[in-house]
């Protein structure tokens, strides 16, 4: 619940709440990915074809890094794909024809119509073996399309881009003046909270060591956070850090530099076999604590699951310069909990306000002046149906700065985790 920031000088604790969808998941084919033990997942590409114009309204007011005929194709694609599928299945049952017919010919010792058969078989099985290929490249195209589209948006979210967020709340003491002498890294450096220097030296640019009280204002943090969260119901969990890449495409978390937006901000773990699955470091705990749900069914008395995770986040925030990214603004690695709940779509919204109590509950023992925010559609990034971001003053960095966030994912990472199977009404599967 509580967070702060890459850019923060404290850990950082965001909260993202999931929700999942039922779905069933059917394929002519399998997509080939080593990345991944889950089969690909089923996404709703007639929903996409069918409401083409608010998927692609929604995709520009999004910002998303789409190219320009994206959704239309993935229409395109979704058609053909279809068409080739229908087509193979009337071959594939040609096929079984024929072996009944090579069957009766061998009964009735007609060599000459087993002979004509067995040539006809073969011709088919070499157009099928053809035609499965076409499929898999159809599908495999289809949805890596599809998934770099943006999930839907809440019908309240703000359009535009940070500056048009709505302040839905503020609570805490009264702002302090702006100071320099407040500024994080002043305060760090002149009670040895931090060394940056010499992390360099082991690490490189924006990573650091946070030394003496520092380190244990951390851990007394992220022991707060999740003591707060247990209080509520949630269940503690630590997650690796390592995860396979596949998980994390699943949950949208596709990081971008806006001068690069097609540059991933992850790091990715060198492989020595091409058999093995490609894993990156984390880059938030939600992808991990996603990924405990995937594959699972829930009957609705089981929902909802609620969990907190403590990890560590890993970015590479390629890119990142001046003042914005000073200190510890905006750093490679920081330690973040997590609050994530599963349940059904009706009561996604209110799990979301349940959430956010939580989270002003902890900011509000702290002490610290805070302002909620409804975000606006350019920075829900991927997966985010709604968002929150809970901003507190810093009087060292003359402004507000964000210390956590709450998102509603609603559809998108259910169908993303969704196989086969049909779902009871009430249940949820990731």
């Amino acid at each position: 619940m509580f967070s702060c920031p890459a850019r923060a000088p404290l850990p950082k604790f965001i909260h993202c709440y999931k929700t999942y969808f039922p779905c069933r998941y059917a394929s002519s084919s399998p997509v080939v990915d080593t990345s991944s033990m889950l089969p690909p997942p089923r996404l709703d590409y007639r929903s996409i074809s069918e409401n083409f114009v608010y998927k692609s309204t929604n995709a520009i007011n999004r910002k998303a890094p789409l190219p320009a005929d994206a959704i239309q194709k993935v229409s395109r694609l979704h058609k053909e794909f279809k068409s080739a599928s229908s087509l193979l299945n009337e071959k594939r049952n040609a096929r079984s024809m024929i072996g009944e017919t090579i069957r009766s010919s061998a009964c009735r010792n007609d060599t000459e119509a087993k002979e004509n058969a067995l040539k006809e078989g073969k011709a088919l099985k070499e157009e099928i073996a053809e035609m499965e290929t076409t499929c898999s490249h159809l599908e495999s195209e289809l949805l890596e399309l599809a998934l770099a589209i943006p999930n839907d948006t809440h019908p309240s979210s703000p359009l535009g881009p940070e500056s048009a967020a709505i302040t839905l709340a503020t609570q805490g003491p009264a702002c302090l003046p702006v100071s320099s002498a407040r500024d994080h890294l002043v305060v760090a450096k002149k009670l040895k909270l931090v060394d940056m220097e010499n992390a360099s030296n082991v690490s490189g640019t924006s990573w650091y060591f946070l030394m003496n009280e520092g380190a244990l204002l951390e851990l007394a943090l992220t022991n707060y956070a999740m003591s707060v969260a247990i209080r509520h119901g949630f269940q503690p969990v630590t997650t690796p850090d390592v995860v396979r890449s596949d998980i994390a495409r699943r949950c949208g978390f596709q990081p971008r530099d806006p001068s690069h937006p097609h540059h991933t901000q992850s790091y990715h773990l060198h492989s020595t076999s091409p058999s093995t699955p490609e894993l990156i470091l984390a880059g938030t705990a939600e992808i991990p604590l996603a990924g405990m749900f995937a594959d699972r069914l829930f009957p609705s008395k089981a929902l909802p699951q609620k969990i907190v995770g403590v990890g560590h986040a890993f970015r590479a925030e390629a890119g990142a310069r001046g003042a914005e990214a000073r200190g510890l603004y905006r750093v490679h690695q920081f330690t973040k909990v997590e609050l994530f709940a599963v349940t059904i779509a009706e009561e996604s919204e209110n799990m979301m306000e349940e959430i956010r109590q939580v989270q002003d509950s902890i900011l509000r023992e702290l002490d610290l002046p805070v302002r909620t925010l409804d975000m606006p559609t350019e920075e829900l990034g991927a997966s985010a149906y709604r968002k929150y971001d809970m901003e507190v003053w810093m009087p060292g960095r003359g402004g507000w700065g964000e210390v956590s966030s709450l998102s509603n994912s609603y559809f998108d990472e259910t169908l993303a985790f969704s196989n086969s199977g049909a779902l009871p009404r009430h249940a949820s599967r990731a």
